[in-house]
């Protein structure tokens, strides 16, 4: 019987985060990049898609045995059964175990007790040309550093026998999304986070209490 579990907690920004929007034009004198905004509230978000990508480029790194990979086919099989394939060993498509949701800044109310009218700042940022050395300024949009978005992921509990591993995997992600960054210019400092408040709940289904106690363990010790 399918069982889903719920896995939740918050990220909070460490460094100014950049993920920008589709938005092409800029007017003379504007924000060159702006961040992703959620429409209705014109808050900025992060993107789902975005922290998945993220989470299975790391983890490809860390369990891979071949880093030249070609295509998402050929990753371990551990992090395929996860985050799923087009192709698996048998030629079949793997469907993902995780569900990611967009996370939209919900700590807005803090940050204008902290002074702040708006959850972004404007960073200038310079490119050099390297033959004439003539400076290329631009102006980036960043959300602000102590900015917090709702962590909410589900996880399809499909084969009982592997929930503990599949939940050490992620643990392991979410660990590596901590040293590395999300967002653009991260060599930059751009994007650092922390992930706080974890917590695991089933919500659908039934799981051993044992089991899930245990994937609380490791889920928890991040």
């Amino acid at each position: 019987m399918l069982a889903k579990i719920e896995i939740t907690g918050k990220i909070i920004l460490k460094s100014g985060m950049h993920i920008g929007s589709s938005e092409a034009f800029a007017a003379i004198g504007a924000i060159d990049s702006p961040v992703a905004r959620d429409p209705v509230s014109g808050l900025p978000y992060l993107p789902g898609s975005s922290l998945k990508g993220k989470m299975r480029s790391l983890l490809a790194k860390a369990y891979n045995e071949n880093l030249k990979i070609q295509t998402r086919d050929e990753d371990d099989e551990r992090i395929k059964r996860l985050f799923g394939c087009s192709k698996n060993a048998d030629g079949n498509p793997q469907s993902s175990r995780l569900i990611f949701s967009d996370a939209i800044l919900n700590n807005m109310e803090e940050l204008k007790r902290k002074g702040l009218s708006v959850p972004t700042e404007a960073k200038e940022e310079n490119t050099i040309n390297p033959l004439t050395a003539i400076a290329n300024p631009r102006m980036i949009e960043r959300v602000v550093k102590g900015a917090v978005f709702p962590l909410s992921l589900i996880y399809n509990a499909i084969d009982p026998d592997t929930v503990e591993e599949d939940l050490s995997l992620l643990a392991d992600g979410l660990r590596l999304l901590q040293y590395d960054y999300i967002g653009g210019h991260g060599s930059r400092g751009y994007g650092r986070i922390a992930i706080r408040d974890l917590d695991i709940a089933c919500v659908i289904g039934e799981i051993d209490e044992a089991v899930l106690e245990r994937c609380k363990a490791v889920i928890g010790a991040i």
